[in-house]
Parts: structure tokens; sequence; C-alpha cells
């Protein structure tokens, strides 16, 4: 039962020193890379966060990798991220193979087939239009899945957001 709560002082020394350096090393290495890597704009960015923060958490507590591994395994992904972000900014047919288009799902009223190809049902439609502040669906004139699987709630109301 013990070695659940505790296993020696060596497994936390090594989270000690490798935590704070990893740490570091990630977020230079994301402001090195830009803005871009985090931004979550499709599957791939998605892919390269989660990636990122197993990366992290494996270079902390595991003994068999090394700090080294860990930094070179962060470089390797925001350098795949990159190039796939800098390729399909350049390239339409390569950028269709890697992005999902926007899918109208609303528009005046709910768009049954995109709405069967995306597996969203007219209640997640009306929890979306909610969460956005609207109190019903009237209230909208359209509801788009994004790229990146977040929903865009429009209206006609030219008054914008404040934040």
């Amino acid at each position: 039962m013990s070695d659940i709560l505790f296993q020696g002082w060596s497994g936390l020394s090594r989270v000690a020193i490798i935590g704070p350096v990893a740490y570091v090393a990630l977020v230079l290495m994301l402001r090195v890379s830009g803005k871009r890597s985090l931004a979550k704009l499709n599957a791939f960015d998605l892919i390269v966060s989660v990636a990122l923060g197993s990366v992290l958490a494996t270079t902390l507590l595991s003994k068999t990798v090394a700090l080294a591994e860990g930094l070179a395994a962060f470089a390797m992904l925001l350098l795949l991220q990159y190039l796939i972000a800098w390729t399909s900014s350049r390239s339409e047919s390569f950028k269709e193979v890697i992005s999902n288009p926007p899918t109208l799902l609303y528009h005046q009223g709910f768009l049954e087939g995109p709405m069967n190809a995306a597996r969203i049902s007219s209640e997640e439609l009306r929890q979306v239009t909610r969460c956005s502040g609207h109190a019903q669906l009237t209230d909208v004139t359209s509801i788009v899945l994004e790229s990146d699987g977040t929903f865009s709630v429009l209206t006609d109301d030219p008054t914008p957001l404040t934040r």
C-alpha cells in the first residue's frame, strides 16, 4: 500500500529537476514556433496539443525517457505541425487532404443532411444555441460546425460581443 502513495525520493527529485526544465523548454519552443502552434484550427493542431502534453507527462514521469529525448520529441512535433501548416497554406490540394471544411448545420432551419453526416442532433444544436447565450433558435440565423470541432452561432445582430 505504501508503494501507491510514495515510492521514494528519486521519483520526486526527478520531477522537481526535470519538470521546470522541460516546462520552460516547451514554453520557449512554443514562443519560437509562433501562435499558430496552439491555434487548434484543424484536427492536426489538436493532435499536436495533446501529443505535447503527453510528451511532457512522459518526460516527467518515465525513468526510461531522458530529458534530451523529451525535448527532441517537443521539437519534432512542433516541426511537423509547422510543416503541415506551411504546406497547407501553400497547396490547396494538400489543404483539402488534411482539413475538414466547415459544415453549415442550421440556416433558418435544421439542415438534416449535414446534421446526419456530422452526427449532430437537433437537441445538440439547441444546446449550442443556449451555450452561446441565445434563448432559442429563432434568435439564430446559422450554426456552423467549424473545422476544429467548435460551433459558430451566427445572428443578424450587428452588435459585436465585448470581452
